[in-house]
């Protein structure tokens, strides 16, 4: 082995979760000496901001289930008695910012672990308060509530003077946080939404559909300035230019103006990774007896980027679709499955539920739809922190053991080695599973159910504002009123 070789660690061996570090320093029972130089938490002196004599900046390395590697740090000074915690990601900025949603039923919800980076924003919708962007904090749903709580009683008989009618806003925005800690405010919402991608909410094995959301959106140029990330103008200059060059281009359109099916379109974009010029590839393809789809992908040649996409198109229908499949060999677990980005999975027998637009649009197998998200979730869980796949010791172990049973679960139905159905609630009727006869024959192992949308899924897929007959005697009244006007 080289000496380049040996130099090389990985980073397992700094961000170790905090149990093994408590390991590390226990008597071995082998009898082998311990190493007395080992520290688990680094001590730097450092100046103190607040009455600029010499305190104690105390460092841990880490790392945290479900999640990725972080930096605890606490200064502490003797003179003043002044403190300061912060907690900062020790990975690089993500490729797409995250948004995680919780609803809170009961509470034991409180006890969440949420991390909060620096370029985070947490809201608690209900109560219509929200962090802004600023120091990073480890804690969980319950300390983040009761920290701004308190911060905002500080300053209340000052206000009571000063500013009346602010007291008696904050008043009431304090009584019902304290109602919410309390228990008697349930159910209400709380997110967390971070540009870079470095912020969390801990999910829970129990967790349903609409309870815990995970979703990943790409930055703007504001926020990837913010972030002090490269021009994506520049980079689109670029890009335009590879576009012209690759190997699709720009095939053109039909006499009709359309895109034509079964060709490769090329458009420039930004690696939202690494923020260089790359090419976005696209391509319409028909899929028999459902509708046309559109795949884009998009590879990012110098950081190694990939995404992979499915855009369904066509009308809106009038009603959604529930389709319920029936896995019960190999064969099933080949059929083609289309899950579009508004789509939500659920299969009881297995205890996995997926909300609408944590995977986005997905064209595969029913084996590697499943492949993925247990790829996905074991990474969350068991392999980014750092402890040879055992979770940390954060981990209960009992929930260590319902996660070590519902992956065996996950495995045998990936292997053909237990029936289980496969549910899609697409309230755009925009999903679709392969059937194994020649239709108008029905698929006896298939299911489709129409169902009204509810009033919240059309707010949340933004139909409720779509205005679709009448509008064109409002754009002309407009049009006169403003002609009066002048």
């Amino acid at each position: 082995m080289s000496a380049e070789e040996q130099n090389v660690q990985d980073s397992s061996e700094f961000f170790q979760s905090i149990g093994s570090k408590v390991e590390s320093l226990a008597p071995k029972a082998n009898g082998e000496a311990d190493d007395e130089d080992f520290k688990p938490v680094d001590e730097i002196e450092s100046l103190c901001m607040n009455c600029h004599e010499n305190g104690i900046t105390r460092i841990l390395l880490t790392s945290i289930p479900y999640f990725r590697e972080v930096v605890i740090m606490s200064f502490s000074c003797e003179q003043c008695g002044f403190q300061n915690n912060e907690v900062q990601p020790a990975g690089t900025i993500q490729p797409k910012g995250t948004h995680y949603e919780l609803r809170l039923t009961d509470l034991a919800d409180f006890s969440r672990q949420v991390i909060k980076s620096d370029s985070a924003v947490v809201k608690f919708i209900e109560l219509d308060l929200e962090i802004p962007a600023g120091r990073g904090q480890l804690s969980n749903v319950e300390g983040l509530l009761s920290t701004v709580l308190d911060d905002l009683e500080i300053g209340q008989e000052a206000r009571k003077e000063q500013a009346p009618e602010v007291h008696t806003k904050i008043a009431e925005v304090i009584t019902k946080g304290r109602a919410m800690l309390a228990g008697e405010s349930f159910p209400f919402r709380v997110y967390v939404d971070d540009p870079a991608g470095n912020s969390f909410i801990a999910p829970d094995l129990k967790d349903g559909v609409g309870k815990w959301e995970k979703r990943e959106y790409p930055r703007t140029s504001e926020q990837n300035a913010a972030l002090g990330l490269a021009d994506s103008d520049v980079n689109a200059a670029i890009a335009a230019k590879e576009a012209g060059t690759g190997s699709g281009g720009y095939p053109g359109l039909t006499s009709e103006g359309e895109i034509i099916p079964d060709e490769v379109y090329d458009f420039p974009a930004t690696c939202p990774g690494c923020m260089h010029a790359c090419v976005t590839h696209m391509k319409m393809v028909d899929i028999p007896h459902f509708k046309q789809v559109v795949l884009m992908s998009t590879v990012c040649h110098d950081c190694g980027y990939r995404s992979n996409d499915v855009k369904t198109g066509g009308e809106i229908p009038e009603q959604g679709e529930i389709i319920t499949l029936t896995v019960e060999d190999n064969i099933d677990l080949a059929r083609d499955i289309l899950k579009s980005e508004t789509c939500g999975l659920e299969c009881p027998e297995l205890q996995l539920q997926v909300n609408p637009g944590t995977l986005g649009g997905r064209f595969t197998t029913v084996e590697g739809l499943l492949t993925q998200v247990r790829n996905d979730l074991h990474s969350q869980i068991f392999e980014m922190n750092g402890n040879n796949g055992q979770g940390g010791d954060s981990l209960r172990s009992s929930d260590r053991t319902q996660w070590d049973a519902f992956f065996e679960g996950l495995d045998a139905a990936i292997k053909g080695d237990k029936k289980f159905s496969v549910i899609l609630t697409d309230p755009f009727a925009s999903s679709f599973v392969q059937p194994l006869v020649d239709p108008p024959a029905p698929d006896p192992k298939i299911t489709r159910t129409k169902y009204q949308r509810t009033a919240e899924e059309e707010d949340e897929l933004g139909l409720g504002d779509m205005k679709v007959e009448g509008y064109e005697e409002e754009a002309q009244q407009n049009g006169v009123n403003d002609e009066t006007k002048a």
